[in-house]
């Protein structure tokens, strides 16, 4: 897919609202790119465009933080912490596979162990910054249904 231009907060907030539009639940969504490119912004948009009100931290001391806006729940994981891959299993990820929506920044920390059905986000820093979107299983039909 082409990448997408994102100029500020608002157009990543977009881009999450039309991704979010079309999560189902056992979607894995995996968010890349360096500190700062726009992860967690991302993710915070996917949540409100769920229904998610309140904070929506970083989950990078936590490593999951689980929101229940209505539909199926939301995993928000954070694997930059993690010392080895399989600790992903440790945090209850198969659930969030099976059963809710996970959005997994620093997914390459686990890389073998995320679906292979995954939409992948790669976010690159810069002005403007730019989302390349790697659309694994359906997800490229999904996106193309506007």
């Amino acid at each position: 897919m082409k990448p997408v231009e994102l100029s500020d907060e608002a157009a990543t907030a977009a881009l999450a609202a039309r991704v979010a539009a079309r999560a189902r639940a056992g979607d894995v969504i995996a968010l890349s790119g360096p500190l700062g490119s726009g992860k967690t912004t991302f993710a915070r948009g996917f949540i409100r465009a769920r229904g998610g009100t309140g904070p929506v931290p970083s989950p990078t001391f936590t490593l999951v933080q689980i929101y229940e806006p209505g539909g199926p729940a939301i995993w928000h994981i954070d694997l930059y912490r993690l010392a080895r891959p399989d600790e992903a299993w440790e945090l209850g990820i198969e659930e969030a596979f099976a059963e809710a929506i996970a959005l997994i920044e620093w997914p390459e920390r686990a890389a073998d162990l995320i679906p292979p059905h995954r939409l992948s986000i790669a976010f690159e820093p810069g002005r403007p910054r730019r989302a390349r979107l790697d659309c694994g299983g359906d997800w490229a039909q999904r996106l193309a249904d506007d």
